[in-house]
């Protein structure tokens, strides 16, 4: 099977689904990531990314070892403006993503959730759906969209519909992995008590497993599935 991730920045792969990912892998599928966003200019006043050059490539080369870890090796960058994809035409983002997915042809695809904070997660979904939208032909049977800690949990109560998980993936063999490969975006990490810690991460995927009954899991909430 072809799966195919699409997340807004580095990091957010991983932290959605990274412990899925590294599942397909083990299963034999072939799984391939796709990053919208640049990640880092968005922490500039205005965004320069010629000056920010050294921190984007080291980034980049996070995102790589990181995917690496979970048995990925197709990383595609898109490298849209970070935390401004409000003042892209939605359009550029939903043809960006039409050049690639059709050479990919995803049975499944990971993304975020609508209920986001974050601007560019909520751009991100909405994107994927039209790109993916099920036309004759569409060979995208499922969409599935993550939690990403730090952003799915601080949308305000009432501002968005929350996020409400209908499909759990048993991660118990895989959260080890998943937690190796956030070690490599060390700078996007943070320590405990906050939410985008390891310990956080780890409490939450023990959390949802425990919502199942199995050791560890990731949630996600059905977009669309056809059988």
């Amino acid at each position: 099977m072809n799966v195919v991730v699409v997340a807004a920045h580095p990091d957010d792969e991983v932290l959605g689904c990274g412990g899925t990912m590294a599942r397909h892998v083990a299963n034999g599928d072939h799984v391939t990531t796709i990053i919208v966003a640049e990640g880092s200019t968005s922490r500039q006043t205005s965004r320069d990314s010629k000056s920010d050059a050294c921190n984007l490539s080291v980034l980049k080369k996070s995102g790589l070892r990181a995917n690496a870890k979970l048995g990925v090796d197709d990383v595609r960058f898109l490298e849209f403006p970070d935390n401004r994809l409000d003042g892209v035409h939605r359009l550029d983002l939903v043809k960006a993503l039409e050049q690639v997915l059709p050479d990919l042809q995803p049975s499944c695809v990971y993304t975020h959730s609508a209920a986001d904070l974050n601007i560019d997660h909520q751009l991100v979904h909405e994107a994927v759906l039209t790109a993916c939208r099920p036309f004759p032909g569409q060979v995208t049977h499922t969409i599935l969209c993550f939690e990403v800690a730090s952003s799915t949990e601080w949308r305000g109560a009432g501002s968005a519909a929350p996020f409400v998980p209908n499909w759990f993936v048993d991660i118990s063999a895989h959260l080890e992995a998943k937690a190796s490969a956030l070690q490599e975006y060390a700078a996007e990490m943070r320590a405990w008590p906050h939410a985008r810690s390891l310990e956080s991460l780890e409490a939450l995927a023990k959390w949802r497993g425990a919502s199942i009954g199995v050791g560890a899991a990731e949630a996600f909430q059905l977009a669309r599935h056809l059988r």
